[in-house]
């Protein structure tokens, strides 16, 4: 016996903080004490910090291999007579790796505490009870090892497949069938360009929180978070399985027990391209009193994958899901919360969702490719091209005009950044949005209007501007409210309304948390 939980002790993951202690209950009416950081004896410390060194010298040479090969075989280390030395000196090494984990094994072994986690950790993977559950959930350890809350296989949705969700596909371009595969010749060296680059440094580019450096310099203030919302807001952290089979780290902060009237709805919040749920925009909504459930792209945090735009839409996928089959909300009762290149997936859900109650965009954009070629160089515009149609495809705009109900899919959208605000990509969303809602008014001559108080540099200019047209809200209102009891359709609309009911204008950065005073729900007919 003693042996097999030495076993389980060498093979466990890492502990790196008690939130509390298992036995403790939440106290009646407020949060749970403050949990402590895991302290390992002297023998699990020293042992653990060679083998983190020693991976960290093995990522290096990992990403360096292809100059440490060129470097060796011009000195004529590559060949028969001298591979051999060197397969027996790794050979040793790896045999001195392997006594240090055990001699881990051991110190983990002879702590208590880490006894407890690991008793707790298998008796939860043996019988997956609520009660089990409660009990591992107060450990933050490596989340690999964490057992699975909610599967996308326990929905039954026939349109689901391990193939992923459906996406807007580009329009590819009509040709002959001589011509199509002539072209598919001559541009094959493309393709297989743009390949290496979206899966290389593209992707990293565009989402900077998937790579690994960036994430363990962030570690101690990502486990600060995470502390703070279990802790203080007693949430509770799973694991979801997508259809493409990445797991997916979320966290839920449950405010219906609480009373207050935003408890009921629950705010699902969805990051950047460099933020996490335990230090992003979930504390807009927290300050409101809202239930809330945040979640890390696929390579963020617990989080496994990479986030390409298919990922995306799975992993978004799956936690609605889980948020309606498993936490117990109603579509109607969800609102969207995305933070710029958020915006992606929070337009996904509401086409894929219309009964989503509304979506709330902060410092997003329209479309990726514009972005993208403002920062490459002309003589790459082909390439750049192809390269986001055919892999990143962030098409925000298309995706919102995509979503056929009339009344639930309602956006405010901030917009902030430099000085010349047209050049926000944010109002080319808001004027591809109105553009399609109301084709009628947003005429040459309704686009320059509302270009014109885009374009305004503060709050009074911007009443100006309104004011100037003699706007009489309460009209439009009611002309809108009678075109919709006359005829039940869809958008696009042959009235229309002005840009203010869609767009709140936030003076700041856009590195810069939203607050809770400039989260407003989106306005509806």
């Amino acid at each position: 016996m003693a042996g097999w939980m030495w076993l389980r002790c060498l093979l466990g993951p890492h502990l790196q903080r008690v939130h509390r202690a298992p036995e403790q209950s939440r106290p009646e009416g407020r949060a749970g004490r403050r949990g402590w950081s895991y302290q390992p004896r002297s023998l699990e410390k020293h042992t653990d910090s060679i083998l983190g060194w020693a991976s960290a010298l093995w990522s290096l040479s990992y990403y360096s291999s292809p100059l440490l090969l060129c470097y060796l075989y011009r000195k004529g280390y590559i060949c028969s007579s001298k591979l051999v030395p060197v397969s027996q000196y790794i050979g040793t090494v790896l045999v001195c790796l392997l006594g240090v984990a055990c001699l881990r094994g051991w110190g983990r072994w002879k702590n208590s505490e880490y006894l407890q986690f690991i008793s707790i950790l298998e008796e939860t993977r043996k019988n997956h009870t609520p009660a089990n559950k409660n009990k591992l959930r107060w450990y933050d350890f490596d989340f690999s090892y964490w057992p699975a809350d909610f599967s996308w296989t326990e929905v039954d949705n026939p349109k689901l497949s391990k193939a992923g969700v459906s996406l807007l596909k580009p329009e590819p371009r009509l040709r002959g069938a001589a011509d199509s595969v002539l072209n598919s010749v001559r541009t094959l060296p493309c393709h297989i360009i743009s390949f290496l680059i979206a899966h290389s440094f593209g992707r990293r580019m565009l989402y900077p929180g998937s790579v690994g450096l960036l994430q363990k310099a962030m570690k101690p203030m990502l486990q600060q978070g995470q502390a703070r919302l279990i802790e203080e807001f007693d949430g509770t952290r799973n694991k979801l399985v997508a259809c493409d089979g990445n797991e997916i780290d979320t966290m839920f902060v449950d405010r219906r027990r609480d009373g207050g009237r935003n408890g009921k709805t629950l705010v699902i919040c969805c990051e950047g391209n460099a933020g996490f749920y335990e230090v992003g925009c979930m504390n807009t909504p927290l300050e409101g009193g809202y239930s809330v459930l945040g979640w890390n792209h696929p390579g963020f945090g617990g989080s496994t994958g990479v986030p390409f735009p298919q990922n995306e839409a799975n992993a978004i996928d799956v936690v609605i899901q889980f948020a309606v089959h498993k936490l117990g909300f109603q579509l109607s009762d969800i609102i969207i919360y995305a933070w710029s290149i958020g915006g992606f997936t929070a337009s996904w859900a509401v086409m894929s969702y219309p009964e989503i109650q509304a979506v709330v965009l902060d410092a997003s954009f329209d479309d990726l490719l514009p972005l993208a070629l403002k920062v490459m160089p002309d003589s790459w515009r082909p390439l750049v091209q192809h390269t986001v149609r055919q892999y990143m495809n962030l098409n925000n705009a298309e995706q919102l005009c995509n979503c056929g109900h009339p009344v639930m899919l309602c956006c405010v959208l901030y917009h902030r950044g430099p000085e010349d605000i047209m050049s926000n990509r944010g109002n080319d969303l808001l004027l591809k949005l109105l553009q399609f809602r109301y084709p009628k008014v947003m005429t040459d001559e309704g686009v320059r209007v509302v270009r014109q108080w885009l374009g305004a540099s503060n709050h009074i200019e911007e009443a100006s501007v309104y004011s100037g047209y003699e706007v009489d809200d309460d009209w439009c209102v009611s002309v809108l409210q009678s075109y919709q009891t006359d005829r039940d359709v869809f958008f696009p609309w042959s009235v229309g309304e002005t840009a203010r009911k869609y767009m709140h204008n936030f003076e700041t950065t856009h590195c810069t948390p939203l607050p809770f005073s400039e989260f407003h729900t989106p306005w509806r007919l």
